[in-house]
């Protein structure tokens, strides 16, 4: 039975295209039946009214959320897709059909979608404006999947979150993984560069072949050869027998080099005959040997500058960076906090053994922290709070901020507020406020000495020379010509 396109309970058969593209109910133009137009798609489309009701959906669309394909026109769209009750603009998200119906104008998302086996999947909406014969806006929704949940998995953790931000870096990296080109992704240390490549390979059509990882910082220069090409017996003094390099490892698959800005100098010329030519030798040996490898590179240094300093090779630079994808610090994406902290205190309990809970004012004070370390120190901060919790339960107090433990405890603190972003009705003032005033207020006392300060506030003088440089203190309390230390 196909599916038509129903308004006022009347089935419209057919659109009229005419041209220009637009729809005409009359004038002499070929009659086109809808449902043809919308199985033509072989992404999942669907049509939907102002009401958020299906009026249309091809057979992909079914297979994808796993519906009847005769009792998917009249069902909700956030139902169908999003497993709500109401409409994702009213949870915050950026939804194509209020853009759409708002403005008349194609509109483009990111969403986080259930599949067919009820588990998360990235996707990509293309939403556009359809008229019907009587001039009635429609939504038309193409849907792209980007990645789904189990893609995103790498050993014991997951890349999890519904910011924009990580969500278009996740589509980027999709649509990197899908040629063989080589990969370089950016970002500091702790932004999950790993299971970023990993993901990147699950992506690739290597997807069923070895994935290797080396850490270039990890390994000392006097066996990074060996490590990374391989030897034969006798190749050095000691070496009684053949040994496979990581090169030859990833024959096939996919070889990510983390921190590639470590390789030793002497090492990199013969990394990039590697990648040019598809051809190496092990240490001692006289035979070339052939290898087919896609490379994904991390690093989070400033590479540019390394080759303008001569310390890497701009050969190999430029054979490396294929593809550059930066990914974003946790700073930039506090969405994704709330979730993160749910999913890593999953797998950790306290000194007792009890499963751990983090409290409302715990979550959003670390959501609302900047994360020099990334999630890295977002889960090492949750394993020492549980660490330190006698009852499983992770308060404030248990949570090793540096930025924001000593205002928590500072009398300055209204405790009732705690931890507000901004003032509320009644005028009190935001936990940003007090921490400049307080920061401001030790400076003057100790004459501008950042260390004296730093003491006093039981942080690093590093962490103070960032709050200083963010609230513009850096010369209160200091006189002219004052030596006070200042961390570089």
């Amino acid at each position: 039975m196909r599916i038509m396109l129903q308004i006022a309970d009347t089935f419209l058969p057919y659109w009229h295209i005419y041209q220009g593209n637009s729809v005409m109910k009359d004038n002499g133009a070929t009659p086109i039946e809808l449902q043809s137009i919308i199985d033509a798609h072989d992404n999942a489309f669907v049509v939907i009214d102002e009401n958020y009701t299906i009026v249309a959906a091809n057979r992909a669309y079914s297979d994808a959320y796993d519906v009847d394909p005769a009792e998917i026109v009249g069902s909700k769209c956030h139902k169908v897709s999003h497993h709500s009750d109401v409409p994702c603009h009213i949870n915050g998200e950026d939804c194509p059909h209020k853009k759409v119906f708002d403005t008349g104008e194609p509109h483009q998302v990111l969403h986080i979608h259930f599949d067919q086996n009820k588990q998360e999947e990235h996707v990509r909406i293309k939403g556009s404006p359809i008229r019907g014969a009587n001039g009635q806006l429609y939504l038309g929704e193409s849907v792209f999947p980007v990645a789904k949940s189990h893609e995103l998995n790498c050993d014991e953790q997951r890349m999890l979150g519904s910011s924009p931000a990580f969500m278009a870096c996740i589509e980027e990296i999709s649509s990197a993984a899908k040629s063989d080109a080589p990969i370089l992704l950016n970002g500091e240390s702790g932004v999950g560069k790993e299971m970023a490549a990993e993901f990147a390979h699950k992506k690739s059509p290597r997807c069923d072949k070895p994935f290797v990882s080396i850490d270039c910082k990890a390994i000392s220069e006097d066996i990074f050869e060996s490590e990374l090409f391989g030897h034969e017996r006798g190749a050095y003094d000691g070496c009684v027998g053949r040994r496979h390099g990581l090169i030859e490892t990833a024959d096939s698959g996919t070889l990510f080099m983390d921190e590639v800005g470590e390789i030793p100098l002497s090492i990199q010329g013969r990394l990039l005959r590697v990648l040019e030519s598809g051809k190496f030798r092990r240490m001692g040996g006289r035979e070339d040997l052939a290898v087919d490898i896609r490379v994904v590179c991390a690093t989070h240094n400033n590479l540019r500058k390394m080759v303008d300093d001569g310390i890497f090779r701009a050969d190999l630079y430029y054979r490396i960076a294929g593809i550059s994808i930066t990914i974003p610090p946790l700073r930039e994406r506090r969405a994704d906090i709330p979730s993160l902290v749910e999913a890593l205190i999953k797998k950790l309990k306290n000194k007792n053994g009890n499963q751990c809970k983090v409290t409302r004012e715990s979550t959003e004070l670390l959501r609302r922290y900047d994360y020099p370390g990334n999630i890295r120190e977002l889960q090492n901060i949750l394993q020492k709070a549980a660490a330190l919790s006698t009852n499983g339960i992770i308060t404030p107090d248990l949570l090793e901020l540096d930025e924001f433990a000593n205002i928590y405890q500072n009398p300055l603190a209204d405790r009732r507020m705690f931890p507000r972003g901004h003032d509320d009705a009644n005028g009190k003032r935001s936990m940003t406020e007090l921490e400049s005033d307080h920061i401001r207020s030790l400076l003057s006392q100790f004459n501008g000495h950042r260390s004296k300060v730093a003491d006093v506030l039981k942080i690093s003088e590093r962490t103070l020379y960032r709050k200083l440089k963010q609230y513009g203190l850096q010369d209160v309390g200091k006189k002219r010509g004052d030596g006070a230390s200042r961390p570089e």
